[in-house]
């Protein structure tokens, strides 16, 4: 007989008509980390600030966001061409409406849109600006919003977490993390040496967008507020420490202005290459090749008036010995103005103590002094 070879036997399957649907279970969040939780804490306190200044008539500009004419379309002028529009970030430090952000976000403007993370947006008066720090206060007028948690940046080493919230490139809320970089940077280090202030570096991305918003902590407080600066960096981002932001805050909340001590000296730092060359050109005997070398003293300063000459050689401020310019700017921004300060100096081998009173920083005091 011939034997066929066996058929296989294939079972269908029922076929579903149904329509397919989607499920809608609820699905537990991941187990939440520092980050998650900073970032859920202090985000809603995290704004997004829109400015608009009018332009000189050669500077490029346009109007795109319609928000500006439903707000301050009688104030702007009809051409759209003469306005510029800028993007930041900013921070609620107290419910009653005051915020924190950049001077470069407000950047000229006098009124600017302040929008909430909820989506609720308000008219934000700009209530004082300081150039020297990058600090700017804005107010809306609103009560009970959230608070972004104050931290302290005194005692932060490099490798600790850093968390960064604001809106980079226009997309909001947006939180990036890294470490604490470096401390004490200056704002010559930094490249923008008509500056006071002594930078935090971190890696955490921060770009465009995200001037003016919080740096945190791992416990969520806010240690320092971010300044995109350097357009050229990669992996670098700065921000001016908590304290100096709060206190120049403070004085543009209460008076439009924030004063700085002023002394009236141009310094630099002593190497024995400069000792070689200053010494000539000042025309005095420099015994010493390290320290904060005196090479200009503005006339009818608190300087000269306590007696400070040129080729003084700088060793203490208030008690404190410095070896650089940016640790005697740093002693003096510590003290209030009219606040007497006590100094050492070195005048060609001979130790004298002085005592002045600042006064306030000149607007056309030059760079350096």
């Amino acid at each position: 007989t011939h034997n066929s070879p066996a058929v296989p036997v294939v079972r269908q399957l029922p076929v579903n008509t149904e329509p397919l649907v989607a499920e809608n279970r609820v699905v537990e969040r991941s187990s939440s980390n520092f980050i998650a939780e900073a970032a859920e804490k202090v985000g809603p306190a995290v704004v997004r600030i829109d400015a608009a200044r009018q332009l000189s008539r050669n500077e490029p500009g346009s109007l795109n966001n319609p928000l500006f004419k439903r707000f301050f379309g009688d104030q702007l002028p009809q051409s759209d061409e003469r306005v510029r529009r800028g993007t930041g970030s900013g921070f609620i430090v107290a419910a009653d409406g005051r915020l924190i952000t950049n001077a470069h976000v407000v950047d000229g403007a006098n009124t600017v849109l302040v929008t909430l993370k909820d989506g609720r947006t308000f008219e934000g008066k700009v209530k004082g600006v300081d150039d020297l720090t990058d600090v700017a206060a804005i107010k809306i007028d609103v009560k009970d919003l959230p608070i972004a948690p104050m931290g302290s940046s005194e005692r932060i080493v490099p490798g600790q977490w850093a968390i960064a919230i604001g809106n980079p490139l226009g997309l909001d809320n947006t939180v990036t993390v890294g470490i604490i970089s470096a401390t004490g940077r200056t704002s010559s280090q930094v490249g923008i040496p008509n500056k006071r202030v002594r930078f935090i570096q971190t890696d955490a991305a921060i770009n465009p967008g995200n001037s003016g918003g919080p740096l945190l902590n791992d416990q969520g407080q806010v240690i320092g507020v971010n300044t995109a600066i350097r357009a050229n960096a990669q992996g670098l981002g700065f921000a001016i420490p908590i304290e100096t932001a709060v206190r120049i805050a403070n004085q543009l909340f209460e008076k439009g202005k924030a004063d700085h001590p002023f002394l009236g000296v141009q310094m630099v730092e002593l190497t024995p290459k400069i000792k070689e060359e200053m010494s000539e050109q000042l025309e005095v005997k420099l015994l010493k090749d390290r320290g904060v070398l005196i090479v200009r003293v503005v006339e009818d300063s608190p300087a000269a008036k306590a007696g400070i000459l040129k080729g003084d050689i700088l060793q203490k401020v208030s008690g404190i010995a410095v070896t650089t310019p940016a640790q005697v700017q740093e002693e003096v921004h510590q003290k209030a103005v009219g606040e007497e300060l006590a100094l050492e100096i070195n005048r060609e081998g001979q130790v004298q103590n002085l005592k002045l009173k600042t006064t306030v920083f000149p607007e056309s005091a030059l760079s350096g002094d």
